[in-house]
Protein backbone atom coordinates (compact mmCIF):
# COMPACT_ATOMS: atom_id res chain seq x y z
CA UNK A 1 0.00 0.00 0.00
CA UNK A 2 1.49 3.33 -1.02
CA UNK A 3 1.07 6.76 0.49
CA UNK A 4 0.81 10.02 -1.40
CA UNK A 5 4.29 11.46 -1.72
CA UNK A 6 4.46 15.05 -0.48
CA UNK A 7 7.13 17.33 0.88
CA UNK A 8 6.06 17.06 4.50
CA UNK A 9 8.40 19.05 6.69
CA UNK A 10 9.97 17.04 9.52
CA UNK A 11 13.45 18.21 10.42
CA UNK A 12 13.66 20.50 13.46
CA UNK A 13 13.38 18.80 16.82
CA UNK A 14 12.84 22.03 18.76
CA UNK A 15 9.74 22.77 16.67
CA UNK A 16 8.40 19.22 16.50
CA UNK A 17 8.53 18.73 20.27
CA UNK A 18 5.78 21.23 21.28
CA UNK A 19 3.60 20.12 18.35
CA UNK A 20 3.27 16.35 18.86
CA UNK A 21 6.53 15.23 20.45
CA UNK A 22 5.26 15.83 23.97
CA UNK A 23 2.20 13.64 23.37
CA UNK A 24 4.11 10.88 21.60
CA UNK A 25 6.02 10.05 24.80
CA UNK A 26 2.79 9.10 26.56
CA UNK A 27 1.81 6.86 23.64
CA UNK A 28 5.28 5.29 23.61
CA UNK A 29 4.97 4.31 27.27
CA UNK A 30 1.67 2.50 26.70
CA UNK A 31 2.99 0.92 23.51
CA UNK A 32 6.02 -0.61 25.23
CA UNK A 33 3.91 -1.90 28.11
CA UNK A 34 1.74 -3.66 25.53
CA UNK A 35 4.77 -5.28 23.87
CA UNK A 36 6.11 -6.51 27.23
CA UNK A 37 9.44 -7.70 25.80
CA UNK A 38 12.11 -9.32 27.96
CA UNK A 39 14.89 -7.19 29.37
CA UNK A 40 18.36 -7.27 27.79
CA UNK A 41 16.89 -7.24 24.26
CA UNK A 42 18.33 -5.56 21.17
CA UNK A 43 15.98 -2.86 19.82
CA UNK A 44 15.68 -0.82 16.64
CA UNK A 45 13.59 2.37 16.45
CA UNK A 46 12.80 3.11 12.79
CA UNK A 47 12.12 6.75 12.03
CA UNK A 48 13.21 7.70 15.53
CA UNK A 49 12.64 11.44 15.06
CA UNK A 50 13.47 13.35 18.24
CA UNK A 51 14.02 10.10 20.12
CA UNK A 52 10.79 9.96 22.17
CA UNK A 53 10.28 6.22 21.65
CA UNK A 54 14.02 5.51 21.83
CA UNK A 55 14.25 7.26 25.18
CA UNK A 56 11.28 5.33 26.53
CA UNK A 57 12.86 2.03 25.43
CA UNK A 58 16.11 2.96 27.17
CA UNK A 59 14.33 4.03 30.37
CA UNK A 60 11.68 1.35 30.74
CA UNK A 61 12.62 -1.73 28.69
CA UNK A 62 16.12 -2.26 30.16
CA UNK A 63 17.61 -3.04 26.72
CA UNK A 64 20.99 -4.46 25.83
CA UNK A 65 21.13 -2.04 22.89
CA UNK A 66 18.95 0.49 21.08
CA UNK A 67 19.59 1.86 17.60
CA UNK A 68 17.57 4.83 16.40
CA UNK A 69 17.45 5.40 12.63
CA UNK A 70 16.01 8.46 10.89
CA UNK A 71 16.52 9.99 7.45
CA UNK A 72 16.57 13.53 8.92
CA UNK A 73 20.06 14.59 9.99
CA UNK A 74 18.42 17.34 12.07
CA UNK A 75 16.37 14.86 14.05
CA UNK A 76 19.32 12.50 14.47
CA UNK A 77 21.47 15.33 15.86
CA UNK A 78 18.67 16.42 18.21
CA UNK A 79 18.11 12.87 19.47
CA UNK A 80 21.80 12.11 19.85
CA UNK A 81 22.34 15.23 21.95
CA UNK A 82 19.44 14.43 24.30
CA UNK A 83 19.15 10.64 24.33
CA UNK A 84 22.40 9.16 23.00
CA UNK A 85 24.94 7.35 25.13
CA UNK A 86 25.05 4.10 27.05
CA UNK A 87 23.17 1.42 25.11
CA UNK A 88 21.67 4.02 22.73
CA UNK A 89 23.08 5.18 19.40
CA UNK A 90 21.60 6.92 16.38
CA UNK A 91 22.22 6.67 12.64
CA UNK A 92 20.97 8.50 9.59
CA UNK A 93 19.22 5.99 7.36
CA UNK A 94 16.23 5.10 5.21
CA UNK A 95 13.32 3.05 6.57
CA UNK A 96 13.08 1.33 3.18
CA UNK A 97 16.74 0.23 3.24
CA UNK A 98 17.78 -0.11 6.87
CA UNK A 99 21.54 0.02 7.52
CA UNK A 100 21.52 -3.20 9.57
CA UNK A 101 22.46 -6.82 9.01
CA UNK A 102 19.55 -9.28 8.73
CA UNK A 103 18.32 -11.17 11.82
CA UNK A 104 20.21 -9.09 14.39
CA UNK A 105 17.40 -7.33 16.32
CA UNK A 106 14.96 -8.69 18.91
CA UNK A 107 12.43 -5.90 18.43
CA UNK A 108 12.06 -3.60 15.41
CA UNK A 109 9.62 -0.84 16.29
CA UNK A 110 8.47 2.48 14.88
CA UNK A 111 6.37 5.35 16.17
CA UNK A 112 4.27 7.83 14.14
CA UNK A 113 6.27 7.34 10.96
CA UNK A 114 4.89 4.64 8.65
CA UNK A 115 2.35 6.82 6.82
CA UNK A 116 5.11 9.26 5.80
CA UNK A 117 7.20 6.51 4.19
CA UNK A 118 6.68 6.38 0.41
CA UNK A 119 6.50 2.55 0.43
CA UNK A 120 5.12 1.37 3.78
CA UNK A 121 5.17 -2.30 2.77
CA UNK A 122 8.89 -2.06 2.02
CA UNK A 123 9.53 -0.45 5.41
CA UNK A 124 7.66 -3.24 7.24
CA UNK A 125 9.52 -5.84 5.16
CA UNK A 126 12.81 -4.23 6.20
CA UNK A 127 11.81 -4.28 9.87
CA UNK A 128 10.97 -7.96 9.52
CA UNK A 129 14.27 -8.62 7.72
CA UNK A 130 16.43 -7.23 10.52
CA UNK A 131 14.44 -8.98 13.28
CA UNK A 132 15.62 -12.35 14.53
CA UNK A 133 13.41 -15.43 14.05
CA UNK A 134 10.53 -15.10 16.47
CA UNK A 135 11.38 -11.43 16.96
CA UNK A 136 8.88 -8.62 17.40
CA UNK A 137 7.88 -6.11 14.73
CA UNK A 138 5.54 -3.38 15.98
CA UNK A 139 4.55 0.20 15.33
CA UNK A 140 1.93 2.85 15.92
CA UNK A 141 0.46 5.74 13.93
CA UNK A 142 -1.96 8.54 14.79
CA UNK A 143 -5.68 8.02 14.24
CA UNK A 144 -5.80 11.05 11.98
CA UNK A 145 -9.32 10.42 10.72
CA UNK A 146 -11.03 10.48 14.11
CA UNK A 147 -9.45 10.66 17.55
CA UNK A 148 -6.17 12.51 17.05
CA UNK A 149 -8.23 15.50 18.12
CA UNK A 150 -5.69 18.31 18.03
CA UNK A 151 -5.22 17.68 14.30
CA UNK A 152 -8.87 16.79 13.68
CA UNK A 153 -10.07 20.19 14.98
CA UNK A 154 -7.47 21.93 12.82
CA UNK A 155 -8.36 20.20 9.56
CA UNK A 156 -12.11 20.36 10.06
CA UNK A 157 -11.85 24.13 10.53
CA UNK A 158 -9.43 24.50 7.61
CA UNK A 159 -11.72 22.57 5.25
CA UNK A 160 -14.73 24.63 6.33
CA UNK A 161 -12.90 27.81 5.25
CA UNK A 162 -10.95 26.33 2.33
CA UNK A 163 -12.27 23.13 0.67
CA UNK A 164 -8.86 22.67 -0.99
CA UNK A 165 -7.38 22.03 2.47
CA UNK A 166 -8.90 18.55 2.36
CA UNK A 167 -6.10 17.52 0.00
CA UNK A 168 -3.61 18.03 2.84
CA UNK A 169 -5.75 16.53 5.64
CA UNK A 170 -3.85 13.54 7.06
CA UNK A 171 -7.14 11.81 7.83
CA UNK A 172 -7.83 11.67 4.09
CA UNK A 173 -4.25 11.30 2.87
CA UNK A 174 -3.42 8.35 5.10
CA UNK A 175 -6.09 5.62 4.91
CA UNK A 176 -3.35 3.26 6.11
CA UNK A 177 -3.78 4.62 9.63
CA UNK A 178 -6.60 2.28 10.63
CA UNK A 179 -6.42 -1.14 12.30
CA UNK A 180 -7.57 -3.21 9.31
CA UNK A 181 -5.02 -1.96 6.75
CA UNK A 182 -2.25 -2.05 9.36
CA UNK A 183 -3.03 -5.69 10.17
CA UNK A 184 -3.19 -6.54 6.46
CA UNK A 185 0.19 -4.90 5.87
CA UNK A 186 1.78 -6.99 8.61
CA UNK A 187 0.16 -10.20 7.36
CA UNK A 188 1.42 -9.51 3.83
CA UNK A 189 4.94 -9.13 5.25
CA UNK A 190 4.70 -12.71 6.54
CA UNK A 191 4.39 -11.75 10.21
CA UNK A 192 2.39 -14.07 12.49
CA UNK A 193 0.14 -13.52 15.51
CA UNK A 194 -0.74 -10.05 14.25
CA UNK A 195 -2.72 -7.90 16.69
CA UNK A 196 -3.90 -4.28 16.74
CA UNK A 197 -5.15 -1.97 19.48
CA UNK A 198 -6.01 1.66 20.16
CA UNK A 199 -3.83 3.70 22.53
CA UNK A 200 -5.60 6.80 23.87
CA UNK A 201 -3.73 9.48 25.83
CA UNK A 202 -5.05 12.77 27.22
CA UNK A 203 -3.73 15.94 25.59
CA UNK A 204 -4.68 18.82 27.87
CA UNK A 205 -3.60 22.27 26.70
CA UNK A 206 -3.07 25.06 29.25
CA UNK A 207 -4.98 27.53 27.10
CA UNK A 208 -5.66 28.34 23.47
CA UNK A 209 -2.16 29.71 22.91
CA UNK A 210 -0.69 26.40 24.09
CA UNK A 211 -2.84 24.69 21.45
CA UNK A 212 -2.29 27.17 18.62
CA UNK A 213 1.35 28.25 18.85
CA UNK A 214 2.84 24.87 17.76
CA UNK A 215 0.97 25.24 14.46
CA UNK A 216 3.16 28.26 13.73
CA UNK A 217 6.35 26.19 13.71
CA UNK A 218 5.93 24.76 10.22
CA UNK A 219 6.79 21.17 11.25
CA UNK A 220 4.33 18.69 9.74
CA UNK A 221 1.42 19.02 7.29
CA UNK A 222 -0.95 21.08 9.47
CA UNK A 223 1.65 23.64 10.63
CA UNK A 224 2.98 23.86 7.07
CA UNK A 225 -0.55 24.59 5.82
CA UNK A 226 -1.08 27.24 8.51
CA UNK A 227 2.17 29.03 7.68
CA UNK A 228 1.41 28.96 3.94
CA UNK A 229 -1.67 31.17 4.51
CA UNK A 230 -1.53 34.95 4.54
CA UNK A 231 -2.10 36.67 7.87
CA UNK A 232 -5.81 37.32 7.32
CA UNK A 233 -6.55 33.70 6.36
CA UNK A 234 -4.43 32.39 9.22
CA UNK A 235 -6.31 34.60 11.69
CA UNK A 236 -9.64 33.42 10.30
CA UNK A 237 -8.52 29.79 10.71
CA UNK A 238 -7.34 30.51 14.26
CA UNK A 239 -10.71 31.97 15.27
CA UNK A 240 -12.65 29.19 13.56
CA UNK A 241 -10.70 26.60 15.55
CA UNK A 242 -11.07 28.56 18.78
CA UNK A 243 -14.87 28.52 18.33
CA UNK A 244 -14.98 24.72 17.98
CA UNK A 245 -12.62 23.64 20.78
CA UNK A 246 -14.00 22.36 24.11
CA UNK A 247 -12.52 25.08 26.31
CA UNK A 248 -13.10 24.45 30.03
CA UNK A 249 -14.10 27.13 32.56
CA UNK A 250 -10.46 27.43 33.71
CA UNK A 251 -9.28 27.96 30.11
CA UNK A 252 -7.75 24.53 29.63
CA UNK A 253 -8.58 22.49 26.54
CA UNK A 254 -9.00 18.76 27.24
CA UNK A 255 -8.52 16.67 24.10
CA UNK A 256 -7.60 13.06 23.33
CA UNK A 257 -4.87 11.70 21.08
CA UNK A 258 -5.47 8.19 19.77
CA UNK A 259 -2.85 6.07 18.09
CA UNK A 260 -3.42 2.74 16.37
CA UNK A 261 -0.79 0.14 17.24
CA UNK A 262 0.02 -3.15 15.51
CA UNK A 263 2.40 -5.96 16.40
CA UNK A 264 3.48 -9.30 14.99
CA UNK A 265 6.29 -11.85 15.15
CA UNK A 266 8.70 -13.02 12.50
CA UNK A 267 8.45 -16.73 11.55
Amino acid sequence: MATTRRDDVWAMGDLYEPYVGRWSRAVAKEFLAWLALPTDSDWLDVGCGTGALTRMIAESAHPRSVIGVDRSTGFVAYAQARVGGGPVRFETGDAEALPLVSSTIDAAVSGLVLNFVPRPAQAVAEMARVARPGGMVALYVWDYAEKMELMRHFWDAAAALDPAARDQDEGIRFPLCRPEPLAELFAQAGLRDVETRAIDVPTVFRDFDDYWSPFLGGQGPAPAYAMAQNEAKRDALKERIRATLPIAADGTIPLTARAWAVRGHTP
